[in-house]
């Protein structure tokens, strides 16, 4: 399948086109909107007050409930716009921001209210696009769910088993340690109430993907497949798999994950790899961490330059801004890597 999200923050619609979907999919709606609501922003006080109900319509591609064959396209209302909060930074753009260079690339004619193209509230039509890519991934009995694993230093538990995880990932705060959670929300309202954002991390993994898809080559390999989509997710700026950068800290005989047999089937007894050897999944889980950058949008001053003098100036940004955006980017991260799975099953 492949995908392609339009639309703009403050436009009338935002949404998706899905080509190479399956036919004959019974396409559960309710679970589709299920994980639209998950991301849905307006409803913590951790979170933008931005409120919009998300609500998918999908105009193309379903004829009786099942998909047709046929591209597959979902749009979603915006309706809750305050577009001149951003009236002071068409010609001041945000710093470490998408405001800059994308004045650039599109010559002075993005639309930049709320962000337009580059904003992350065109993370709600990637979703839709990974809950689709989820019921078809089921129909081979493979899974996805995600945790908050950080948020401005504070850790939460590592999962064990694919039932924690997914408990977890059903919490509107999904986390496994709740007291951990609870942490991590003082530090978001703490940020808040300063002005300013704070960044972290989410843990997913993909369960059931059978042993051999990939390859070591370029455009093949699994990490890199799975790292196209997710650096398509705005913010974030750092990938591991596995035991990540910690590699750095261990030597052989603590990384390498002891193969071992179980039920008749050849399987490892560690997954440092994060279900990944040789650019190929190995069947055990695939493991990665998306790491987050602070929000750029923060209350606090900040230095700019006005395009149209070239001169430097102090920029203080209105509107409505998540002051971490972690918590609602865990269904967008589950998205990706569904689409990233079907890509790797040739789907």
């Amino acid at each position: 399948m492949h995908h392609m999200i339009f639309g703009e923050s403050h436009g009338p619609v935002i949404g998706v086109t899905l080509s190479g979907v399956p036919a004959g999919l019974a396409l559960d709606l309710d679970a589709l909107q299920r994980q639209l609501d998950r991301r849905a922003p307006g409803k913590d006080s951790t979170a933008t007050p931005r409120k919009e109900s998300d609500t998918a319509h999908v105009v193309s591609g379903l004829f009786e409930g099942k998909t047709t064959g046929a591209p597959l396209t979902i749009l979603i209302q915006n309706s809750d716009q305050h577009s001149s909060d951003y009236d002071a930074l068409r010609y001041t753009p945000r710093p470490s921001h998408g405001d800059y260079p994308g004045f650039i690339s599109s010559k002075g004619c993005q639309d930049h209210r709320g962000g337009g193209h580059f904003s992350g509230r065109l993370t709600a039509p990637l979703v839709a696009a990974g809950a689709v890519a989820r019921q078809v991934l089921a129909q081979q009995g493979i899974a996805v769910a995600a945790h908050i694993s950080l948020i401005d230093g504070t850790y939460d538990a590592h999962f064990e088993t694919q039932a924690d995880l997914e408990d977890a990932a059903a919490k509107p705060f999904p986390v496994l340690d709740d007291e951990a959670g609870e942490k991590m929300r003082a530090l978001i309202l703490d940020a808040k109430e300063s002005g300013d954002s704070v960044g972290g991390a989410v843990e997913c993994a993909v369960f059931g993907l059978p042993v051999g898809l990939g390859a070591p080559d370029f455009g093949k390999n699994v990490e890199g497949i799975f790292a196209q989509h997710l650096f398509a997710i705005p913010a974030v700026k750092a990938l591991e798999f596995g035991a990540g950068t910690a590699f750095g800290y261990l030597r052989g005989s603590e990384a390498n994950d002891p193969l071992t047999v179980e039920d008749g089937k050849v399987t490892a007894s560690a997954n440092n790899a994060g279900g990944v050897n040789g650019g190929i999944t190995n069947g055990l889980p695939v493991v990665f961490t998306a790491t987050f950058r602070p929000t750029p949008s923060i209350a606090l001053p900040q230095r700019s330059v006005d395009l149209r003098t070239g001169e430097e100036v102090e920029l203080v940004i209105k509107g409505r801004h998540d002051p971490c955006i972690v918590p609602r980017a865990v269904p967008v991260v589950e998205a990706a890597a569904a689409l990233a799975a079907c890509e790797l099953l040739g789907i």
